[in-house]
């Protein structure tokens, strides 16, 4: 008897690992695009530091992502369970934030190129200032980074819990501990070599050996470019994940058309990957148009705002 018990007990184990192994890599394949951006911008939000100081840096914002992840789940799943209704709702605002997010650096970028290149300049000039505390510039860099994975690893899970809202509670816990956890290992793990890799091209460029030599320059030239890359991509990632979040749910309120077009573009349009490239032209579109909206609703908020406080102020 104990041992039929302990052989059920078993096979309900291995078939609950088995949902989660299927699970998460449906969860993981889902927020991936986002993970790309959570990469980028936390890549971003180190550069500046202190050559010597950058892998402190990225162990700081690494351990207080890991708390945001402590603090996240748990939430995540007390909605999950309760109030499952609300799922949906913060998908949408986790969608239309990445979509107003992307337009925002895609205009600030083509409108303050200028801007940009002038506060690298400045951030550059301090950073040689023996005057600056660096002390304090780190705990700032590290809030913000902070404050950054905050946001995104609050989107990330909730679509990732969204994915596996249908499956057995216990299997949700495993689940978003994987990509919770996971996920600060591996884009913190990244940003730690992808801050250091010019480290390693000055390691071989310094080296006798010629081929160890061009090694290192490549390493050198390629630094810059894959954290440009990320960049790109990061920000391409915020339109198609976010799109695609806001286009369901338009669906879902009533913008049935959008489901008819893209069905009318599936069945008139036939090459390799096109049914892949509609879908992110469509994502794109839509999300770029969610994040103007967005945008301009923000703006125009903000507006009002400052001529209310300058009222009161009058």
């Amino acid at each position: 008897m104990a041992g039929s018990q302990f052989f059920a007990l078993l096979d309900d184990i291995t078939l609950l690992l088995d949902d989660v192994a299927v699970m998460s890599k449906v969860a993981a394949k889902k927020t991936a695009a986002v993970l790309g951006d959570d990469l980028a911008l936390n890549a971003e939000q180190v550069s500046g530091v202190k050559a010597n100081r950058e892998l402190p840096v990225v162990y700081a914002v690494a351990k207080g992502a890991l708390l945001n992840k402590a603090i996240l789940i748990p939430v995540a799943l007390l909605i999950s369970a309760f109030v499952p209704w609300l799922l949906i709702p913060l998908l949408m605002v986790g969608g239309a934030y990445l979509c107003f997010e992307g337009v925002e650096k895609v205009l600030h970028f083509f409108m303050h190129r200028n801007d940009i290149q002038e506060h690298k300049n400045k951030l550059v000039a301090a950073l040689k200032d023996p005057k600056i505390d660096l002390m304090a510039f780190e705990k700032t860099k590290i809030k913000g980074a902070i404050r950054t994975d905050f946001i995104l690893s609050a989107e990330i899970l909730v679509i990732a819990l969204n994915s596996v809202a249908d499956a057995p509670f216990s299997t949700q816990v495993i689940v978003m501990c994987i990509i919770g956890f996971g996920m600060t290992f591996v884009v913190y793990g990244l940003v730690a070599f992808l801050v250091r890799l010019d480290d390693f091209g000055l390691f071989f460029e310094q080296k006798k050996n010629q081929i160890a030599k061009i090694f290192g320059r490549f390493l050198l030239n390629l630094a810059p470019l894959v954290m440009r890359l990320l960049t790109v991509v990061g920000t391409l990632a915020m339109f198609f994940v976010g799109g695609d979040i806001s286009m369901h749910g338009l669906e879902s309120f009533g913008f049935e058309f959008l489901h008819h077009l893209k069905e009318d573009l599936h069945n008139s349009v036939h090459f390799l990957g096109s049914h892949l490239i509609i879908n992110l032209s469509m994502s794109f579109v839509v999300g770029f148009i969610v994040g103007l909206f967005v945008l301009l609703g923000v703006t125009l908020f903000q507006k009002i705002k400052s001529v209310s406080t300058n009222s009161e102020h009058a």
